[in-house]
């Protein structure tokens, strides 16, 4: 009923319209007839961009942005919305917005809080409805402490008393309040003064850029300031380069939003890459397995540079063709401005666009940077082989045919091409491989050992933890060497579930004994999750009389029949240091004597060795 008396209401203004001459009849009575059928059929969907912690990389939430239908005009929310006021059903379409938006976050069960877009003059409206959304967002289990009202201007705010009053109402309600586009607004800095939000969003005409532009750096850090001392937290939007990201981290900025980092999707990623969390956590060190080469040193991205010839966005594209042209194994020319990467135009993709009809005549005169990638997979030159590899699967596959390009500190240094990259790493896993126990594939005693002595000679405090399972060897003599290879696969796939696989190691000793090396600060949590989660597990081994008691019998060595209880697992773990340990065999023999003394406790047991405390991890 709503929605059609507000319909009835904009029909006539259209009529109004028309008959003054404003518009024409055909295009009102067509974008009318579209916002009535988006409104009716709810033709509007929603998609999600991360924000992230600048501090660890972790994601803060989401902002929640709409699209119309593909097939329209309407798809941008600009169109959408200026077409929605031009009609007088602004406020229908934001609530519908907002349902859908709390309706796919939720579907999609996404981690964090959900910066959810509303415009003041919305809130301000006789009309608007300050308690929907929360009925609502109860109705559909989202709590309101998980929801972030974002103010996003279209429009002058006067009525700074009734807004307050607004926003007032909702956060006695428990949201909290974001200002959108600090500095691009019109009333921004006001509504920051009389509103005082918890989070505030500078503009990306102040990020992009800001790494060349000693101004914007200190609008941001004004604004950083400002932000300190008000209790708001920050958001820098727009992030489109590393440079700009590791500026703002430099400059103290709390957390960050942008292409570089996410851009927006239906079905948002609920981690950021490798690359971004690699610049986010400098001090970390990367602990994936599956390339660990035990005889040699970590091979970085550097190792593959080669140096191309490159050209400036200002080039014009007949004289890119001409590159090409000249030189038939060409594939690939970065586009460089000022020792910075902008881009990269791929020979394939330019000569087909100029074998187009008129093509060559349009664009042959123009800047290259119409037909070069703007977003380009850029690494700097320490990044390890390694996290390459887990980079380029993330990233869509034209960027391992495009290649990356590698930079020191922001700038460039070369190009890595994607068959380079991948005769590389095809080698370190063949040659990994040779170490790893076949039957989990986790790295073997040769890879264990260089890491612990790795990680002694980077002096880094870790917790070793031995993992061995209890009652195993009756099980695999009654149930088979089948079922006790399913028992140890299991196992493993357990630890490395439980595991924090950027920060800790799992090795396989070999049979059903098991390595961590815990760099993760919640390490005792993450055993006891190993622990239950085997604990569950491990029923299903069984047949149902022996789970029901427990247990099975079977002969011992001497043929007596002896009751044996449900497989277990022991955790035995050291706290370790190199002020403490000199080599892996010491930690390997400390470790296995905590092993020992879990052992000794019944079921699932994890016994930690407190006698040598260290740091920060107890």
């Amino acid at each position: 009923m709503e929605h059609g008396l507000l319909l009835d209401s904009a029909a006539n203004r259209c009529r109004t319209t028309t008959k003054l001459g404003l518009f024409t009849d055909s295009y009102e009575q067509n974008v009318f007839s579209q916002l009535t059928r988006i409104i009716q059929d709810r033709l509007l969907s929603a998609r999600f961009q991360p924000i992230v912690q600048m501090k660890d990389g972790e994601i803060l939430g989401y902002e929640g942005l709409i699209r119309g239908p593909s097939d329209s005009p309407l798809h941008s929310p600009l169109n959408l919305f200026q077409a929605a006021d031009e009609h007088g059903l602004r406020v229908t379409i934001e609530h519908l917005c907002r349902r859908i938006v709390l309706e796919q976050f939720k579907a999609l069960h996404l981690p964090g809080k959900l910066f959810l877009n509303v415009s003041p003059e919305c809130l301000l409206k006789r009309d608007a409805r300050h308690g929907e959304t929360l009925d609502y967002i109860h109705e559909i289990g989202i709590a309101p402490e998980r929801v972030i009202i974002e103010l996003t201007e279209y429009q002058p705010t006067h009525d700074y008393s009734l807004l307050y009053e607004a926003v007032r109402h909702y956060r006695a309600m428990g949201f909290e309040i974001a200002i959108d586009d600090l500095g691009e607004g019109f009333s921004s800095l006001r509504l920051w003064s009389e509103l005082q939000p918890e989070f505030v969003k500078i503009d990306m005409h102040f990020i992009q850029g800001i790494d060349k532009d000693a101004v914007k750096r200190q609008f941001v850090r004004s604004i950083q300031s400002i932000a300190e001392k008000s209790g708001s937290r920050v958001v820098a939007e727009g992030i489109e380069t590393q440079a700009e990201l590791t500026t703002l981290l430099d400059l103290g900025v709390a957390c960050g939003q942008g292409y570089h980092i996410a851009k927006p999707h239906a079905n948002p990623a609920k981690s950021i890459s490798a690359e971004v969390a690699k610049a986010l956590s400098p001090k970390k060190k990367n602990n994936h397995l599956s390339l660990i080469s035990p005889t040699k040193v970590t091979v970085t991205i550097k190792h593959l540079i080669k140096t191309p010839p490159m050209v400036n966005s200002s080039m014009l594209n007949n004289e890119v063709e001409n590159l090409f042209l000249a030189d038939p194994k060409l594939r690939i020319i970065p586009v460089i401005d000022d020792a910075i990467p902008v881009g990269i135009i791929n020979r394939h993709n330019m000569i087909d666009r100029f074998s187009r009809p008129f093509q060559r005549e349009l664009y042959g005169k123009k800047p290259c940077k119409v037909f070069m990638d703007p977003c380009p997979l850029i690494v700097e030159q320490d990044t390890s082989l390694q996290q390459v590899s887990h980079i380029v699967v993330e990233a869509d596959p034209e960027h391992l045919i495009n290649g990356l390009i590698v930079v020191d500190q922001g700038r460039y240094l070369g190009l890595a091409t994607g068959p380079d990259l991948m005769r590389e790493i095809t080698k370190m896993q063949i040659e990994a491989a040779r170490y790893a126990n076949p039957l989990t594939q986790l790295p073997g005693n040769v890879a264990i050992n260089q890491r612990i002595d790795q990680l002694i000679l980077q002096e880094s405090e870790f917790a070793a933890c031995y993992c061995d399972l209890d009652h195993f060897k009756p099980f695999n003599d009654v149930y088979g060497y089948q079922r006790g290879d399913e028992v140890i696969q299991l196992t493993s796939q357990i630890i490395v579930q439980h595991c924090d696989m950027h920060e800790d190691f799992v090795g396989h000793i070999g049979g059903d004994d098991f390595i961590i090396l815990f760099q993760s600060s919640n390490w005792e949590q993450r055993c006891q999750q190993i622990l239950h989660s085997f604990e569950t597990a491990i029923t299903d081994f069984y047949s149902n009389e022996d789970r029901e008691r427990g247990g099975y019998i079977s002969e011992d060595r001497q043929g007596k029949k002896v009751f044996y209880p449900l497989i277990s697992l022991s955790l035995g773990i050291i706290r370790a240091s190199a002020q403490q340990y000199g080599s892996h065999h010491q930690i390997s023999v400390a470790a296995a004597d905590a092993k020992k003394q879990a052992k000794r406790m019944p079921g699932n047991s994890l016994f930690i060795e407190r006698r040598k405390e260290f740091g920060s991890h107890a």
